[in-house]
């Protein structure tokens, strides 16, 4: 069941790359930048994540990335999910991503997992929601 919204940004892509077209399934890779809130504390998050072409043209990505506060605290995290490809260009993504941390009060993020909406419109701007997963 879903929980508690546990956080929410927006941010643009940095960069794109093709990592590998064997098989016909490209392979990419694309980076990202975003500001927003992690647990109602204001943050900066950074992160890549490969994507792949799949035959029945969805995409399957696995990420991991680095979100920081002002005063210096860091909380690390990876996640996988599923990407659909839209008509106006845009990607949808839903999956799970799970954290680790040293800072205190962003302690309760080791023991849960999140699962997570990502929205990257055509021009490469991006809607992120994080919500616990109980």
């Amino acid at each position: 069941m879903l929980g508690e919204l546990i956080g929410q940004e927006q941010g643009v892509t940095t960069g794109m790359r093709v990592l590998s077209t064997d098989g016909g399934h490209p392979v990419m890779e694309a980076s990202f930048q975003a500001t927003g809130t992690m647990l109602e504390v204001p943050v900066k998050d950074i992160g890549t994540y490969e994507s792949v072409l799949r035959a029945d043209g969805t995409l399957w990505g696995e990420g991991q990335g680095v979100v920081m506060t002002q005063e210096g605290e860091t909380v690390t995290w990876h996640g996988s999910g599923v990407g659909r490809l839209n008509q106006n260009g845009s990607v949808s993504w839903r999956g799970s991503i799970f954290f680790e941390t040293a800072a205190e009060r962003f302690a309760k993020l080791n023991s849960l997992a999140g699962v997570f909406e990502f929205e990257v419109d055509a021009d490469g701007k991006a809607d992120a929601k994080l919500y616990e997963w109980s």
